[in-house]
């Protein structure tokens, strides 16, 4: 499906950094912090062990609390819904747009509560949201937007990177991201003061981290200021992030080049929608989705035998997390009427993208999605 761009300037990055003897959290998390900031647009950011810890430190220095209701799309990998419950709060779930799989300020207004305490939006599998769209149906009512930007590395929205005009975004470096550091994750940040509480609280609240502990060269005694967490990212880890994040505009591209030629291929079968570019913005295609018609001559799951069949491994498309066992209703005791997220999940399919895919590997993906549309 996607198969990560790790070379030997990773390697010699990662045993540089075992040569050292640091390998915890250090300079180099410090400095993978400052390059991913820089990069994405943001003033701060602060490394965490993975997106979903980004997520939960999120919604603390939003202060979200239990009894509190907090939008999500329920169309998203279920760590989105479960930041919420993590913090005791009740994740609320919203339509998303047809097109581009993202929250709406339509569908955000229809589902806002006394309760709500904050609005997640995903950019869903790297195709950016419109948050200027769902800023102005939540900034007049003091509620915080949190950008899940999990995929969404390389992909811009109004010609700047994606998150850059965000308060508050989380980040991915899952393998299944452009930009892996095995496993790990980032917040990005627009407040000094919130950033510097974010590196107290996946710290285990200390006052001083280990790393400015041992570099004073005297003695410091910390202190735990408030009940932490541990959401560390290690040296090993930032260290694969800062030649990645070296790689990413070349590996977007490629994505992109790739994007392309699906659609001009998948544009003779008819009915079939590809992910594309929304107005606003260019996406990184994290992942190349595709909805089938509902005249389709095979359902989703018998296509994906096809492809398999044919030595090709093909995903369905991005979950639903009302349709799983953990939030069959939603958690508010209403039973979510999604129509949208309901057929793009049971529709939709993701297709191989990576970035040493060959012409001939596509031609045979399109092959069989086209023998079976009775091309």
């Amino acid at each position: 499906m996607i198969r990560p761009v790790l070379g030997d300037e990773e390697a010699a990055a990662v045993a540089e950094v075992v040569r050292s003897g640091w390998v915890a959290q250090g300079p180099r998390v410090a400095a993978f912090e400052e390059a991913f900031a820089d990069r994405m647009g943001a003033a701060y950011g602060v490394a965490t062990s993975s997106c979903t810890t980004a997520l939960h430190l999120a919604l603390l220095l939003a202060g979200v609390g239990p009894g509190d209701h907090v939008v999500v799309p329920s169309l998203s990998f279920i760590a989105t819904a479960n930041a919420a419950r993590y913090v005791g709060a009740e994740p609320v779930f919203a339509d998303v747009d047809p097109t581009t799989g993202n929250l709406t300020g339509k569908t955000v207004e229809a589902v806002l509560t006394e309760r709500t305490r904050a609005v997640i939006a995903v950019d869903q599998a790297g195709v950016p949201v419109d948050l200027d769209e769902l800023r102005a149906v939540c900034d007049p009512r003091g509620i915080p937007v949190v950008e899940d930007a999990a995929c969404a590395a390389g992909s811009n929205y109004r010609d700047r990177p994606v998150g850059a005009g965000a308060e508050l975004a989380a980040w991915s470096f899952h393998p299944r991201k452009l930009l892996t550091t095995g496993e790990g994750g980032m917040l990005t940040l627009a407040s000094e003061e919130i950033a510097r509480r974010a590196r107290r609280l996946r710290e285990h609240g200390m006052s001083v981290s280990a790393a400015d502990r041992h570099a004073s060269g005297k003695v410091v005694i910390e202190e735990y200021l408030e009940t932490g967490y541990n959401f560390r990212m290690t040296d090993l880890q930032a260290a694969l992030g800062l030649v990645q994040l070296t790689r990413l505009t070349e590996v977007v591209q490629r994505r992109r080049d790739l994007a392309a030629r699906y659609q001009r291929l998948l544009a003779d079968v008819p009915g079939v929608l590809t992910v594309r570019d929304p107005l606003y913005g260019r996406t990184n295609y994290q992942s190349f989705w595709i909805v089938l018609p509902e005249d389709f001559p095979v359902g989703r799951d018998a296509l994906l035998e096809r492809l398999l069949a044919a030595g090709i491994s093909g995903r369905r498309g991005i979950m639903a997390a009302h349709r799983e066992p953990a939030y069959s209703t939603s958690t508010s005791g209403r039973a979510a009427d999604l129509p949208v997220t309901d057929r793009l999940t049971t529709r939709s399919l993701i297709l191989p993208l990576f970035h040493e895919m060959t012409e001939e590997e596509q031609d045979r993906v399109v092959h069989v999605i086209a023998t079976a549309a009775g091309r």
